[in-house]
């Protein structure tokens, strides 16, 4: 915690403050906040630079076309980062486990796939804030499904509005793939947090590593950035060898999702200069 008297003694090691731990900047502790200002001499580290000038950029000057990409498995850990970036974003695509509950908020058949039912609202609102800034949103059109929740279940396509009882969506399809696939060739800017599906089950990895590809053969062009934020998404690209090929690889999930929500990270804010 920020601690002021442990701060002052870590201090009391050291003449400059040098905070390049951009994956705990998000947290007020005395070593990553507090103690900065018993510094006259203080800045970031080389990563944390990096970090904030590419999520930034992203979020103050970005080149358009711009295109988020918002999966993982709740809709409530994405709330507040999908709200703000409706304000720079031309296209949102939803993928991933939450995007069962858009659906189920359409009306459509989600057979035993995960959805959160006190977030059914805070979907409709997010679509309406959408139509209101004229951005696009996309959401799967069919996914992978499986009997149960494992590597060795059965495997189908289907419809996502028509996802039979005792099914459950774990990848995003064929068909959604291809529509993603293009809206992201089509971009300049892109930003990529939380998986397209079960991604851990090599089975129902598709949609993720197809994802992970795309942007890797985007990035070797100059003109398109492509940014993983963080977590989950990290470890897909890590996981299909690409992450190198990426623009900007993230360090820090939760820093990450703070700054792109538009809230001030104490770590950073404690430096003179970053």
């Amino acid at each position: 915690n920020a601690d002021e008297s442990f701060a002052k003694k870590l201090s009391n090691l050291a003449e400059i403050y040098v905070n390049d731990a951009y994956g705990t900047t998000h947290r007020e502790h005395a070593s990553t906040a507090t103690m900065a200002k018993f510094f006259d001499l203080k800045s970031p580290g080389i990563l944390l630079e990096n970090e904030i000038a590419s999520l930034r950029k992203l979020m103050n000057n970005p080149s358009g076309p711009v295109t988020a990409i918002i999966g993982g498995a709740k809709v409530s850990s994405k709330i507040s980062v999908i709200a703000n970036m409706l304000d720079v974003v031309d296209n949102l695509i939803i993928g991933g486990g939450m995007a069962y509950t858009f659906i189920k908020n359409n009306g459509g058949a989600i057979g035993d796939s995960i959805f959160e039912k006190d977030k059914l609202n805070d979907c409709s609102k997010i679509i309406s804030l959408a139509e209101q800034k004229n951005v696009n949103v996309f959401l799967p059109e069919d996914v992978v499904a499986s009997n149960e929740f494992s590597n060795e279940g059965l495997k189908k396509a289907v419809n996502i509005y028509n996802i039979p009882k005792g099914w459950q969506g774990l990848d995003i399809g064929p068909l959604t793939i291809s529509k993603f696939e293009k809206i992201v060739t089509e971009s300049k800017t892109i930003l990529w947090n939380g998986p397209m599906g079960v991604f851990e089950f090599d089975k129902f990895a598709d949609g993720t590593n197809a994802i992970a590809t795309t942007l890797a053969d985007l990035s070797a062009f100059s003109e398109v950035c492509t940014i993983i934020g963080g977590g989950d998404s990290v470890a897909a690209v890590e996981k299909a060898g690409l992450a190198e090929k990426m623009s900007h690889i993230s360090t820090g999930g939760g820093a990450s999702l703070e700054l792109l929500e538009g809230k001030t990270l104490p770590g950073v804010a404690a430096l003179n200069d970053a």
